[in-house]
């Protein structure tokens, strides 16, 4: 399958909602705490075992990414996009078929393994293209994709509590529930595939930057340098301190205010999910935008610093106050969305654009270090929590502490990451050759 060219006259606006109809979709991912509680009645799981699934689900996904980069840059957005329909709708499908025979490991198996390889080559299919569409505002516009991966629960975390309630929160209502989202994401991914384009030369609108222009690294040689794994432990530790809210979000609310006056609802506590998605959301356009005016070091100063400060405000007054814990798991998780689409951009700044897709795709193998490393921390530490006999927030201060660390760690790393060395760019006229094969020929 062929790059599809964008013909003369095409608006790189219609590029953004391309990408944002398989972002909204695979974004459905954060939604999976909905589910947690039925399967752990229905299943008889743990709360660590009712998130494997989430967790094998954010593994694949790095993996893919890592693996599948250098086949995305290759083969084209249009591909990509189709490869990540197929997985995404089939772990669906598979986990619809485990549900309803109450065979756990097939729910592990298609919504983790065959729908993580979907979640990664479909993060990934849009990034290099419309960072090509965009080369001025590359921030604003890797936010515009990726903030649908951060709304996919705004849609899914309602839409998932409503089917449990209408078909039942048992192992054949999970399954139902199961089987429309597949199809339904199917239908809605197509959309994005038929409508991506990429650019018919290196400055698709009149005035801007050359998207080749500057330092240019291949993906190879980024993986052997410093900046690269400073940047990956930034990633790595921001994720892991959201994730690890995001996936408990439902459990942890009704935890924390269980023993108080006002304890919260299971419908409530699927709104809280929603909230933290719009939050999620909104970080990624409204913080990748700041950091084209503001720069992607000092955003993520801001991502590291002020999210520890939050963890520790939720940590110590979180059970007295309901807004304060609900605006400080805002902010954090805003801090989590912003981080995710603000680090294309950051990759570009460092190592150009030429295999910035392969690049980003090698990067995301800390999600998958963060997609196990946070919902363990929280979910095993409130477990042996519980079982110390604990009840309430007292379940998730350790883990709170833990979390605290990490963005220190991360804003260390950050604040060491520098210019990558000449020794590591593309001679000059590597470059140009390079860019020649990067240009799609246009079909017959």
């Amino acid at each position: 399958m062929s790059p599809p060219v964008a013909p003369p006259g095409w608006s790189r606006w219609l590029v953004p909602p391309a990408a944002l109809s398989v972002h909204l979709s695979i974004g459905q991912a954060y939604a999976w705490s909905v589910f947690k509680p039925s399967l752990e009645s229905a299943l008889g799981l743990s709360g660590t075992q009712s998130a494997l699934p989430f967790q094998v689900a954010i593994v694949m996904l790095g993996l893919s990414a890592a693996f599948g980069g250098t086949l995305v840059e290759r083969n084209g957005p249009r591909w990509a996009m189709t490869v990540a329909l197929v997985c995404f709708s089939s772990g669906f499908l598979v986990s619809a078929l485990g549900a309803a025979t109450e065979q756990y490991w097939l729910i592990v198996l298609g919504y983790g393994f065959v729908g993580g390889i979907g979640l990664g080559i479909g993060y990934i299919s849009p990034v290099s293209t419309l960072i090509k569409w965009f080369p001025d505002r590359p921030g604003m516009a890797t936010g515009i994709a990726i903030m649908g991966f951060g709304g996919g629960a705004l849609i899914a975390s309602p839409l998932s509590a409503q089917m449990l309630e209408s078909f039942g929160s048992d192992s054949s209502g999970i399954a139902l529930a199961f089987l429309v989202h597949g199809l339904s994401y199917a239908v809605f991914m197509s959309l994005g595939v038929l409508l991506v384009r990429v650019p018919r030369s290196e400055k698709p609108v009149q005035g801007a930057p050359s998207a080749f222009e500057g330092v240019q690294v291949s993906a190879h040689d980024a993986v052997r340098t410093p900046q690269f794994w400073c940047l990956w432990i930034v990633l790595c530790m921001n994720v892991s301190a959201g994730i690890g809210i995001l996936e408990k979000a439902a459990p942890m609310i009704t935890d924390f205010f269980a023993d108080t006056s006002a304890p919260v609802s299971v419908s409530a506590a699927a709104g809280f999910v929603a909230l933290l998605s719009a939050a999620n959301m909104a970080g990624r356009i409204g913080w990748s935008s700041t950091s084209d005016l503001i720069g992607r070091k000092n955003m993520y100063r801001v991502y590291l610093g002020v999210g520890a400060l939050m963890y520790a405000l939720i940590a110590l007054f979180g059970d007295a106050s309901k807004p304060l814990f609900i605006l400080g798991a805002l902010v954090i998780l805003s801090f989590y969305g912003g981080g995710f689409a603000t680090i294309p951009a950051y990759l570009k700044d460092l190592f150009g654009t030429y295999q910035v897709g392969a690049i980003h795709g090698r990067l995301l193998t800390a999600w998958s270090t963060a997609g196990v490393l946070g919902p363990l921390i929280v979910n095993w530490i409130a477990d042996r929590q519980e079982e110390a006999g604990k009840h309430g927030s007292s379940l998730y201060g350790l883990s709170f502490g833990i979390m605290i660390g990490l963005l220190v760690v991360g804003f260390v790393a950050n604040e060491l990451v520098r210019p990558v060395h000449p020794r590591h760019h593309i001679p000059a006229p590597r470059q140009e050759t390079a860019d020649a094969e990067r240009q799609p020929s246009e079909p017959a």
